[in-house]
């Protein structure tokens, strides 16, 4: 089957224009009688479920945590791309479009990056008006700065904590509409499952996290905004609380699953520092305008950074990317730092670990101008390692942080389920097999304040939807299988804790999905993961019961659709026989060990339908008719 990605015809700049002309509207006082259910509160679900409520409908919004303010999104740091071109540096559209596309390595949809570079100008302005603190030039201009993969600085930022500021200007908005009655707002509530009746989403089977109950709601319309699914990897910068149930359970309602293979390794991170940890710290891309990445020259040298001098150091991402230097894109910037380490370059007890040096940038410019651009990530760098990294080299290594892959879904931003859409990170649409830093926040505004709120609105305006009512059987039905896996995980009764299978299953596909992959141990990784996956269902044991507030059955859930979407993963790997952005099979690299596409064969997004026996596969070929394939190069 070939998918249709229902790509408006002309021009490609004209493109999106034209499709919001052509899409059917909705009249004011029929979009009252619409509701619309948004799973998710991050930047893509707080601006779509404000939008959506600004415009007349009424919203459900779902929270799966105790307030809106606390989605993964306050996470991100560095800043939100636009093609504002304030720096006169030669940035436009058309170039923001072009080192996307790039920076992807060419495995995404061009219709889709080029509408995300259109409207990155208005998220901007948006986000200004409603206060958003961004940095500013001393007369008073929008500041930006550079970040990997891109030649110019677009990058829009708040010291280093841009994330939480541009999520509390949705909150801000998402609080208004809740306080004129158009959101209801469900704090605590996980979603188990999608409800589809007459072949169409029209609700959600949700659990009251406090109270145990299961609840059905019903909608015209679904919205999921659910984030990615890192924490497949046990250790991620993502959130505790961030999973793929949301997503797996639509995906098992008919939703295709694309490109789960598409995990991006952060190369900034602050390295693993025991077994104990359940999750590790970002640091921001930002950091490498000024910090400048390096190893000891020879092997197995344990001096202290101090003591090794300029001679005796290897800027090895300026010595072999002398364009780019230290703002390479994410991917490249990560397999070079673990080629450093597995060639005993590495520092630090464990010898996985680079230098992030601030010593130049700091004689340069003075530690009050660096502290005021980095303050706070330099003060959690300190309080998380105790070494102050204003007088020593912090010390990074590569983690996962951002999935590329997600639900498929057509230019309207729908799944392959009518009537489900989905945002932001939970869908594929707009980074191909590598995002770009400081695109994600982008990425979100844009689905939720400026192409939902269009494409929606078609949907609802040219579908017929029958009334249904939390008693059909579909909602009956669903939320009874619900609670029969909610039984399942409490009546196993086994001796070891969820988290246990769960880290287990993170360093399976760490060792053999991640960083790089071949075809021997992915083959080992689906065997040994259909091995845990059958001890988990004899031998985990899930304390507590169902009828009240209990995280270890919360997690016990997630961790048993992470056990069956981890097999997909490592099926997609193994099929894509080439190396394109963060998939790296060894198998296909060039001379100079970069990644090696196959654009003769593997051009297409791999979108998986689910199957009882084994997934099956559904291509999108992605056309390129504005940019040249070539191989990519940062030199």
């Amino acid at each position: 089957m070939t998918l249709d990605p229902k790509v408006p015809g002309g021009p490609l700049a004209e493109k999106w224009d034209r499709h919001r002309f052509e899409l059917k509207l909705v009249n004011p006082a029929n979009k009252r009688k619409f509701t619309v259910i948004v799973v998710g509160t991050g930047l893509a679900g707080g601006s779509a479920a404000a939008s959506l409520a600004e415009l007349g409908y009424d919203v459900k919004s779902f929270c799966i945590q105790d307030s809106p303010r606390r989605a993964h999104s306050i996470a991100a740091q560095g800043g939100i791309n636009a093609a504002k071109n304030y720096q006169n540096d030669g940035d436009s559209i058309r170039r923001l479009f072009y080192d996307t596309v790039k920076g992807g390595d060419f495995r995404s949809r061009e219709a889709n990056v080029y509408r995300l570079a259109q409207v990155s100008n208005a998220i901007i302005d948006q986000c200004v008006a409603q206060g958003v603190p961004f940095a500013r030039e001393y007369g008073g201009l929008l500041a930006n700065r550079s970040f990997g993969g891109a030649q110019v600085s677009r990058t829009f930022y708040a010291r280093g904590q841009t994330g939480q500021q541009l999520l509390l200007g949705a909150y801000s908005a998402l609080s208004r509409q809740i306080a004129a009655g158009k959101v209801a707002m469900y704090t605590r509530r996980e979603m188990l499952d999608l409800v589809v009746a007459g072949g169409k989403a029209r609700g959600i089977v949700a659990r009251n996290l406090v109270t145990g109950e299961i609840e059905r709601h019903t909608a015209d319309a679904v919205v999921l905004c659910t984030g990615g699914y890192g924490n497949v990897f046990f250790l991620s910068t993502n959130a505790m609380a961030s999973n793929v149930t949301a997503a797996w359970r639509a995906h098992r309602r008919g939703a295709f699953f694309a490109n789960p293979c598409f995990t991006q390794i952060h190369p900034t991170c602050i390295p693993v520092h025991g077994t104990y940890q359940s999750k590790l710290t970002l640091m921001s891309e930002s950091l490498r305008n000024d910090g400048r990445v390096w190893v000891p020259k020879r092997p197995g040298d344990t001096r202290a950074p101090r003591e090794i001098p300029e001679a005796e150091r290897d800027y090895y991402l300026e010595r072999k990317y002398p364009s780019f230097g230290n703002l390479v894109p994410r991917d490249v910037a990560s397999r070079n730092a673990k080629e450093q380490c597995d060639a005993g370059k590495g520092v630090g007890e464990t010898q996985l670990a680079v230098y992030l040096d601030f010593t130049d940038a700091i004689a340069r410019d003075g530690r009050d101008l660096i502290a005021k651009k980095y303050g706070n990530l330099f003060q959690m760098y300190d309080k998380i390692t105790a070494e102050n990294p204003y007088e020593t080299p912090m010390m990074i290594y590569p983690a996962v942080h951002y999935a590329m892959g997600g639900l498929w879904v057509d230019y309207n931003l729908m799944s392959t389920v009518d009537g489900l859409f989905v945002l932001g990170e939970a869908n594929f649409s707009d980074h191909g097999a590598n995002r770009l830093g400081a695109s994600a926040l982008m990425q979100g505004l844009a689905d939720g304040y400026f192409v939902i709120p269009y494409t929606i609105g078609g949907y609802l305006a040219g579908t017929a939807l029958d009334k249904v009512g939390s008693d059909d059987a579909a909602f009956v039905d669903t939320a009874k299988e619900a609670e029969g896996r909610i039984d399942r995980l409490l009546a196993v009764n086994g001796k070891r804790t969820v988290d246990d299978f769960h880290r287990q299953l993170g360093q399976i596909l760490w060792d053999h999905c991640g960083m790089s992959r071949n075809n021997a141990g992915l083959e080992t990784a689906r065997d040994q993961i259909a091995a845990l996956r059958d001890e988990f269902w004899k031998n985990v044991t899930v304390p507590g019961s169902a009828g009240d507030f209990n995280q270890s059955l919360e997690r016990a859930g997630r961790v048993a659709d992470f056990l069956e979407f981890a097999e997909l993963m490592v099926i997609d790997a193994r099929h894509r026989q080439e190396s394109c952005g963060g998939h790296f099979n060894e198998a296909f690299q060039t001379g100079e060990n970069e990644a090696l596409r196959d654009d003769e064969n593997f051009c297409y997004a791999a979108a998986w339908e689910h199957k009882a026996d084994a997934p099956e596969l559904h291509k999108e070929p992605l056309a390129f008719e504005n940019v040249t394939l070539t191989q990519r190069s940062y030199k």
